[in-house]
């Protein structure tokens, strides 16, 4: 497992619901991921994300407002935080519900950073 795979399943197991993390790029491509779901559902899940990730930046690029922090999906069955890393590259934790959002947000933050540091 790669150090980026080592942060993704501490933030993964450290969060109360969490399914899988995720490390990728702005394409949606995983660079590593951890998660406890089905491997090939948990990267088209991701991809989709990262098209999501990159229609907000372009929207928000588009009204100079500077590229989101992070972005929360919620559905019936399971919450999505996205998270900007650098670059292009986002981080994304998933969560059955009902999930504590607030936590998710705090934990997915500090991969974020981890995640940025190890970019390096």
């Amino acid at each position: 497992m790669t150090p980026f795979g080592h942060i993704l399943q501490r933030v993964v197991e450290s969060t109360p619901n969490a399914i899988g993390g995720a490390f990728a790029a702005s394409d949606g491509e995983m660079v590593d991921s951890y998660s406890t779901i089905d491997q090939h559902d948990w990267a088209v899940l991701t991809a989709h994300y990262g098209v999501v990730m990159a229609h907000i930046n372009s929207a928000f690029g588009t009204w100079h407002f500077g590229g989101p922090e992070y972005f929360i999906a919620e559905h019936r069955k399971v919450d999505v935080v996205v998270h900007a890393v650098d670059s292009g590259y986002f981080a994304l934790m998933a969560l059955t519900t009902p999930a504590n959002l607030g936590v998710a947000l705090a934990h997915l933050r500090a991969a974020a950073s981890q995640l940025r540091k190890a970019m390096a």
